[in-house]
């Protein structure tokens, strides 16, 4: 009898846990719940025009962070193109950017310093406790694979 019990016990106990693993978010959508109140949980929630403006890139290692704007892109509705300006006064170099929200809700931008071909790919996350004005992620340089991470804060309001 006793045995019948703990079995039944034992029983109830798992279908219990199992039936609260399911029911708990993972992955991705658990950092949702970072999100407060209002704000996006992850970019997909962004409007394009939120991402219109001026920002600042500050990348592991570099002693200066690189200022980065984006507008709307005149030729593809829902992207976006700008620039990224590195280096002091005394020897700025700029390079161009273009891209947009993936649907897995990530930022991707191609970065050209020529205009022609793609010198480097930027991949990053909303951060969700941020309310659509930080974004964390990895830079990848095109000649030679090597990755820096990342993290894109928002320097002025959206502009038009």
């Amino acid at each position: 009898m006793r045995a019948r019990l703990l079995s039944r016990w034992f029983a109830a106990a798992l279908c219990a846990l199992l039936l609260a693993a399911c029911a708990a978010p993972a992955g991705k959508d658990a950092a949702s719940s970072d999100a407060p109140p209002g704000c996006p949980a992850d970019a997909r929630a962004l409007p394009v025009e939120a991402l219109y403006g001026r920002w600042l890139a500050r990348f592991d290692g570099a002693a200066d962070a690189a200022s980065v704007a984006l507008h709307a892109h005149p030729e593809y509705a829902g992207s976006v193109r700008g620039s990224v300006t590195r280096g002091g006064p005394a020897s700025p170099h700029t390079s161009q950017l273009a891209g947009d929200v993936t649907d897995d809700g990530i930022l991707a931008l191609d970065e050209s310093r020529d205009g022609r071909s793609i010198s480097a790919v930027w991949t990053a996350e909303l951060v969700p406790a941020s309310c659509g004005k930080e974004f964390k992620g990895t830079w990848r340089n095109a000649a030679d694979d090597r990755t820096l991470s990342f993290v894109l804060t928002r320097a002025s309001p959206p502009s038009p």
